[in-house]
């Protein structure tokens, strides 16, 4: 069976002479089939915005360097997203439904780890526009948008405080997860590109930054650094650190003495990480405390579960109420009807020689000043229009400084978007997002061809040699591995030349134009019947009515 040939055009259509005549076979009908490409759900959902589909194509023709090369025209950092992104487009895929979804992420990080091993090259065809821009924060969202402005035609540097690109892609997630030396590469191949890296040199005047290096515009992603304070009762408190310091302080490989016992406070990611890293760190008891449930925290799933398969004991609905040394007081919680956690009244003591906190985290945007007639919202994220610029012209914002959840794909999301309305900003033009076909759910496929195919299985080393390093804990497909878990891909939405269409017609108006272009109708022969539309599996065919062919 042919594979998926995602096709974002539509096909070339057989005007009707004059569709009130019949051609004697069947009744007329008022509606009549199109063939129009709609958009799949691993698509639609992915923050990065990449044809998934169309990448996972090529990857089943064995296309590997074609496949990356049309991943990054979308996201700049495929290893490190196969490797740290949530992937939603999973979560998303119409696969879920009948079996497991399409292993995307594992597929996107094989790609990855091939440009870095083969060392491809991005296909730059664009001229330079002279124009220069400015990039603060070498984070996701900053890198992003300095590739994209590179790949533009732009002359662009990244300013950051730290002495090593990527921010919390390495201060914040731990190599375990995202190894050193595939952060490194990734960003070596944008560097490559003409992308200029200045490190160790914090901006803390943007307006006299942008005016000293004659900058023509400005991207702002400094990332969300700064740990939110609690205030617990402590009559002689013990050790106690924020998670993101612990993260930063790990990263740049200092020893900490955590001591025996750790406790970590908080329900997130972060928590997770750090819970799991003091674990590396030589702690042989470590806990995380949680004020609320399983079901209701901030962390995914499997971020936990790993967690706990390495020995992290989590104490759910639990709140701290006070510190003394090396006792930790907590009360118990309880759920109330709307899913809130209520105090109960019960106490119990935990011991633990150090506590990190991991409450979430906020932005220092005290280099906007500089520019008074930039707003914020009242939780301090930048107020930033639908161009992502600010209330200062050229300057613009994204990552974790605007309003938005964030994880490392959104911020690379934004990393690009920011870069087209830059882009038109230096081209004194107006960009406009491309208009979006519907998204295919599952109710619309027709899947006759459907097998049983499941997901293929992500290597992952002995829990026992986890705890005891750094290492990697999750492996990587083979080639053989990729191209399985392409096929298993349904093409939602785009056509795939399976020729049910073609068999199912009952007059024949379905013309074949050859492989590769396709189908058109010949309305001239078509009676509306839908015959084509219930045989479509991926449901890239449609009835519309009359007038709109």
């Amino acid at each position: 069976m042919n594979k998926q040939q995602p096709n974002n055009k539509l096909h070339d259509l057989t005007a009707p002479p004059d569709l009130k005549k019949s051609n004697g076979t069947g009744p007329i009908s008022h509606r009549h089939p199109i063939y129009q490409d709609y958009r799949p759900p691993c698509n639609q959902k992915c923050p990065a915005g990449e044809n998934i589909q169309g990448w996972l194509d090529k990857v089943y023709k064995k296309e590997f360097e074609e496949a990356w090369q049309l991943l990054i025209e979308d996201n700049p950092m495929p290893a490190i997203h196969g490797r740290v992104c949530y992937h939603p487009c999973e979560t998303s895929c119409n696969r879920e439904n009948v079996d497991n979804a399409v292993s995307i992420h594992q597929v996107e990080r094989h790609l990855g780890d091939l440009a870095i091993k083969h060392n491809w090259k991005p296909r730059i065809k664009n001229r330079k526009s002279h124009k220069k821009v400015l990039v603060v924060g070498a984070g996701p969202s900053g890198i992003s948008a300095a590739y994209h402005l590179c790949r533009l035609g732009h002359d662009v540097e990244v300013r950051d405080a730290g002495p090593i690109a990527g921010g919390m892609l390495h201060f914040g997630i731990p190599a375990y997860r995202l190894p050193r030396d595939v952060l490194a590469q990734e960003v070596k191949r944008i560097e490559d590109m003409g992308v200029k890296f200045t490190l160790d040199h914090m901006v803390k005047n943007l307006r006299e930054e942008k005016e000293q290096g004659d900058f023509d515009a400005v991207f702002v992603a400094i990332g969300a650094h700064v740990s939110k304070k609690i205030n617990i009762p402590a009559r002689e408190a013990g050790r106690i650190m924020d998670a993101v310091s612990y993260l930063h302080d790990v990263g740049e490989g200092k020893q900490l003495n955590l001591g025996r016992r750790v406790a970590v406070y908080g329900g997130g990611n972060t928590a997770m990480d750090a819970a799991r890293t003091a674990k590396r760190m030589g702690a042989k008891d470590t806990m995380i405390i949680y004020r609320r449930d399983m079901k209701s925290m901030p962390a995914l799933p499997f971020e936990a579960e790993e967690a706990m398969e390495e020995g992290v004991k989590i104490n759910w609905l639990r709140t701290i109420k006070e510190i003394d040394v090396d006792k930790i007081t907590v009360e118990k919680m309880k759920l109330d009807e709307s899913n809130k956690p209520v105090p109960t009244g019960e106490f119990e003591t935990l011991e633990a020689d150090s506590l990190i906190l991991a409450l979430g985290q906020n932005i220092d945007s005290k280099l906007l000043t500089s520019f008074p007639e930039i707003e914020f919202e009242q939780d301090g994220a930048v107020k930033v229009n639908e161009q992502m610029m600010t209330a200062a012209t050229g300057i613009f914002a994204g990552g974790d400084m605007v309003p938005s959840e964030r994880t490392v794909t959104i911020a690379t999301g934004h990393g690009k978007k920011a870069a087209r309305y830059i882009h038109a900003f230096l081209s004194s033009q107006v960009y406009k997002p491309p208009v979006k076909t519907p998204v295919v759910d599952f109710k619309s496929l027709h899947l006759w061809y459907h097998t049983d195919a499941e997901v293929s299985e992500q290597p992952m080393i002995s829990i026992e040699k986890r705890t005891q390093s750094f290492d990697e804990v999750l492996g990587g497909l083979s080639d053989e591995e990729a191209i399985y878990e392409a096929s298993r891909c349904y093409s939602c939405g785009n056509c795939f030349e399976c020729d049910g269409c073609y068999g199912a017609c009952p007059e024949d108006a379905i013309i074949k134009l050859g492989e590769g272009k396709f189908y058109t109708i010949d309305y001239s022969k078509c009676t509306g019947c839908n015959a084509c539309v219930l045989q479509c599996p991926t449901a890239a065919i449609h009835m519309v009515d009359d007038e709109s062919i």
